[in-house]
């Protein structure tokens, strides 16, 4: 393996190197880029999201393909709740709106397990949904990367 084929930070996981690796996720997903993102997880990735159980880089690429086609003007954040290892748990939000504008704010958990060059074996994703005025919204930066000023899920009691 070359140092080229490393996802850093590596396992096992600092409380620093966990937090950096909880918003590398963050920013990558907040960029909406499929076939990027999907490079994050392991050729053979396991995950569980909701009612979906994609396996592998391409089903994962295309699970968030549609996500993202049905989710618009997503913003999520991140936060880190508990590291050991080679494992990460995390919580986390997102906002978005359907194509009839109808905003909505997700909450979630979840658990991560990475192979020992950094990438992301396997997902498993809890999540709960919930309709929510326009008006409430909370995430309201520039789509893509949430900026560092910008408050976090504890700052909104979330």
């Amino acid at each position: 393996m070359t140092t080229q084929n490393l996802r850093h930070p590596l396992p096992p996981f600092t409380s620093e190197s966990a937090r950096e690796k909880v918003r590398l996720a963050e920013d990558g997903w907040n960029g909406r880029d499929p076939a990027k993102v999907a490079l994050a997880y392991t050729p053979d990735s396991v995950w569980r999201n909701r009612a979906e159980f994609p396996n592998g880089r391409q089903e994962i690429e295309d699970f968030l393909t549609r996500k993202w086609n049905k989710e618009l003007d997503y913003r999520l954040i991140k936060e880190l709740w508990a590291h050991s290892g080679n494992r990460i748990a995390v919580r986390y939000a997102y906002e978005y709106r359907d194509d009839s504008g109808n905003w909505f704010r997700a909450y979630g958990n979840e658990n991560w397990e990475f192979d020992d060059n950094g990438y992301m074996a396997s997902r498993h994703a809890s999540i709960n949904e919930q309709p929510i005025a326009e008006a409430d919204r909370k995430f309201r930066w520039p789509l893509g990367r949430r900026p560092d000023d910008h408050p976090g899920l504890s700052d909104f009691g979330f």
